[in-house]
């Protein structure tokens, strides 16, 4: 059985595993109340204070595993029953306080949160704390430390607050569904929204002959996942499950790339439009710059909206490690290409459910794509990209300069240079997971070799230029 990263993400399978393999026997209704029993068998509780407890939370990571709340827009969700176990965060006095005579710590606070003891030690009332941090500043021992909930940390665009109960709260109009908070909550008290049902649904329809059928479309970065068994061994499983063939969302970067490398030339100032993480922070933090956003879809619906115009009733399930995929996929100009997003997380717990075990099957091809639209998956492969195209083009009278953005804070820092007209750069390139794709919060596994994973299949491509890639769509 896979390994997985965390004991967090091996919960989170199980329970989708559960519900998919009662969603293939049309069952699932009738036996959804016992998927916690069935994760958690007996009296004695493996991760909460009483089985109970862990009964109920999984209850909740069952609704979100069949789609959540449907009230909610956003896909990443807290489930409150879980959200129980952190510290309450915020500034602490340390042991290292001295009971100095300065006091400089009370002096700053302007809201009467600190106090002494009979000791001259410092106190913090945190119901007077305003989190403001001036008492940390000023202290000579460095005896004040501010201590951050792990998902507050993760989330570097400051989407997660506490609320009056102390529960994790995620502000939507902030929030860009990067995942991240998913990946790092010790707790898995945060989820993203899984849509395995859908998954499920379209392939038992075109195996009834409902006059369809459904192409996978699989992200670059599944080169570095599902290391447990060879690549050509995923692709023959996904056909197993019932998938009618499997396209490369690379193929879709390298008609990304293309089109993306003529529109520099021709506005002069890009932004790319690839990761939906990105754009989303661009749109909701720099509204200004968004003009500047490419106009080219990203890969994903690239692809997507070919395969449609070549089978106008076929049904596009994507499958990457991107949790902000799924968020893309709801918006207007995406929806009607792209049907279904799941991850390689939700491809696993599939893969199981019907007791698919990949490493028995035969190897299947797949060679779409060219080196430059598979190594997208990583930071840096798409401004590459973009200038192997411009070569291609002939292009000569304009020079790129790129800035590769690793990750949500270096794309902050870009975007306010840009703002300030100190970026020298006429094309960023925003990955807002540090590593880029491979660095996504539903990836099986986040291991440091995974980007030469990738460029090692981005080398196996039979097509070495993006004009042999996407001649064949002409």
């Amino acid at each position: 059985m896979y390994k997985f990263d965390t004991k967090v993400q091996h919960l989170k399978y199980k329970v989708l595993r559960e519900v998919a393999r009662f969603a293939w026997e049309d069952s699932l209704l009738e036996h959804v109340m016992e998927i916690p029993q069935i994760i958690v068998p007996g009296k004695v509780p493996t991760m909460r204070c009483c089985v109970y407890k862990e009964r109920a939370i999984l209850a909740d990571r069952v609704r979100i595993a069949v789609g959540g709340n449907k009230d909610n827009p956003n896909v990443i969700e807290v489930i409150e029953t879980a959200c129980d176990e952190c510290p309450m965060g915020g500034y602490e006095v340390t042991n290292a306080c001295r009971g100095c005579l300065a006091h400089r710590c009370v002096d700053a606070c302007k809201f009467g949160a600190l106090s002494l003891d009979e000791n001259h030690t410092a106190h913090i009332d945190k119901t007077l704390c305003k989190e403001c941090g001036a008492c940390a500043k000023v202290c000579p021992y460095t005896a004040i430390i501010s201590l951050k909930r792990p998902c507050q940390n993760a989330c570097k665009v400051k989407a997660i607050s506490m609320n009056d109960e102390w529960v994790a709260t995620i502000d939507n109009s902030k929030c860009i569904a990067c995942g991240a908070c998913v990946y790092q909550c010790p707790f898995g008290a945060i989820m993203d929204k899984s849509y395995i049902l859908d998954v499920i649904d379209l392939i038992k329809k075109s195996d009834r002959n409902e006059k369809y059928k459904v192409y996978a479309v699989v992200a670059p970065s599944i080169s570095s996942q599902f290391s447990y068994a060879k690549l050509g061994q995923v692709i023959t499983g996904l056909k197993e499950l019932g998938f009618y063939t499997v396209v490369e969302a690379a193929l879709g970067a390298d008609m990304v790339a293309d089109a993306e490398s003529r529109e520099l030339v021709e506005k002069g100032f890009l932004t790319s439009s690839c990761c939906p993480a990105f754009v989303s922070y661009i749109e909701k933090n720099h509204p200004d710059l968004a003009e500047h956003i490419s106009h080219n879809l990203s890969p994903m619906a690239t692809i997507a909206r070919y395969l449609k115009k070549l089978d106008e009733n076929c049904k596009v399930v994507f499958i990457g490690p991107c949790t902000a995929k799924k968020a893309e996929a709801q918006k207007e100009e995406v929806k009607p290409f792209v049907d279904v997003v799941m991850t390689f997380e939700e491809l696993q717990a599939l893969f199981d459910s019907k007791d698919i075990d990949i490493t028995t099957l035969a190897e299947s091809d797949l060679d779409n794509a060219s080196f430059f639209g598979r190594i997208f998956a990583r930071s840096g492969g798409l401004s590459e990209a973009v200038a192997q195209a411009m070569k291609e083009h002939g292009e000569q009278d304009f020079t790129l300069k790129a800035c590769v953005c690793n990750g949500i804070e270096e794309c902050k820092i870009a975007l306010l240079k840009k703002n300030k007209g100190m970026l020298d750069a006429n094309f960023i390139e925003g990955m807002a997971c540090v590593g880029g794709c491979i660095g996504g919060a539903g990836c099986l596994t986040h291991e440091a070799k995974s980007k030469a994973e990738v460029d090692k299949y981005g080398s196996q491509a039979l097509e070495k230029t993006i004009t042999d890639a996407i001649s064949v769509l002409k």
